[in-house]
């Protein structure tokens, strides 16, 4: 079997999707970072797309060795891992489809067949009185965990932030009932990431993610090592090496790799690997509730490392709440999410919509 045709469609102005196709007929689908989108499709289909044209596409881990050494010789490690993920999601959709196996086999067999999810909310809008009351609806839909994001992005030490409040509010408005995850983007200083820290363990928070911008090893290591509340980084590394040195220099509890920015789940198995060697456990970020849900679901049920809930977007997107490219698919029930049992992602993915969403160009991003 070799591959025939390598495309990067961009859905409805903002979702890069992949799509490879080889001579068999069987068609595989892949996803990338949503933000990178502008980056990803030249480098799919101008940089990559030549060698991987009559490769076998059984051959990931080659494969994925060949497309990272290129990315690595146009710039520094991981510049186009971003590219390099939707490729490998889609060379493992095209593998399993192949053999007529889920994904999770292929990657050594699933330890769970359903995995928990928690409510993301990426606005930072609400007032706290209003977060409270989303939280308490989400808990009726049978979320038994949520994450805000309530500090100010791109600023640090800003007045402005209202996590302390806001977690107080959600607290008198669901009491213990909701596991709490604060995400703040590495809005905080070392010192004000330990006093607010602090306040964030006695509300009985349980993942204080990215509490200082997550390249700043050193920072995370002082805020880790001062705090009992775990500490949450690695949406932002893109290799395992990389997720090595965020490990050894920044001594964080919980590792955070994104299959659609860490290069695919060639590389997440690699990023298993040292999370089992230094007994971290692994959580995933995860904004992107279509095609890159569906991957993640498939290597959250292989590992038993990942023993928490995982993050589910609430807020809309287009693909999957506007038109749907996977009708019916991936739902979150009893707040958790069942891990596909068809060959590859195990989804199907509606290709006419697909092209249809592909040839508009004039949808704002967010619709």
């Amino acid at each position: 079997m070799k591959i025939t045709e390598v495309e990067c469609l961009i859905l409805a102005s903002e979702h890069p999707i992949v799509r490879v196709e080889t001579d068999a007929g069987i068609v595989g689908w892949g996803e990338c970072f949503r933000r990178a989108r502008l980056l990803v499709k030249p480098a799919i289909e101008q940089f990559f797309r030549p060698a991987l044209l009559g490769a076998d596409p059984l051959d990931t881990e080659t494969l994925h060795r060949r497309l990272m050494g290129m990315a690595t010789v146009a710039g520094p490690a991981g510049t186009l891992a971003v590219a390099v993920a939707g490729l490998d999601i889609a060379l493992w959709d095209v593998k399993g489809k192949a053999l007529a196996q889920p994904i999770w086999r292929l990657l050594g067999g699933r330890v769970r067949s359903r995995i928990p999810v928690y409510a993301s909310s990426l606005r930072r809008d609400l007032a706290p009185a209003d977060e409270a009351q989303r939280v308490a609806g989400f808990a009726a839909q049978g979320y038994t965990a949520y994450k805000l994001h309530s500090a100010v992005p791109g600023k640090i030490d800003d007045p402005a932030d209202r996590t302390l409040e806001t977690i107080r509010e959600v607290r008198a408005a669901v009491g213990d009932a909701v596991k709490l995850l604060v995400d703040v983007n590495g809005a905080y200083s070392v010192h004000h990431a330990m006093e607010i820290g602090r306040r964030l363990e006695d509300l009985g928070v349980s993942v204080f993610e990215c509490p200082v911008p997550e390249h700043d090893h050193a920072g995370l290591a002082q805020v880790a090592d001062a705090l009992t509340v775990a500490v949450a980084a690695g949406e932002s590394h893109f290799t395992h090496r990389a997720f090595r040195a965020l490990i050894m220099e920044g001594r964080i509890d919980v590792l955070q790799p994104d299959v659609v920015k860490a290069a695919g789940l060639t590389e997440l198995q690699k990023i298993a690997v040292l999370a089992q060697t230094f007994h971290k456990p692994m959580t995933v970020h995860n904004t992107q509730p279509t095609i890159c849900t569906a991957a993640h679901l498939h290597f959250c049920a292989v590992h038993p490392n990942v023993p928490y809930e995982q993050e589910y977007n609430i807020e809309p997107v287009s693909i999957r709440d506007r038109w749907p490219i996977l009708p019916g698919q991936l739902r979150v029930e009893a707040g958790a999410i069942t891990v596909p049992d068809g060959p590859g992602l195990g989804v199907e993915v509606d290709e006419a919509l697909v092209r249809r969403l592909a040839s508009m160009d004039d949808v704002p991003p967010g619709l």
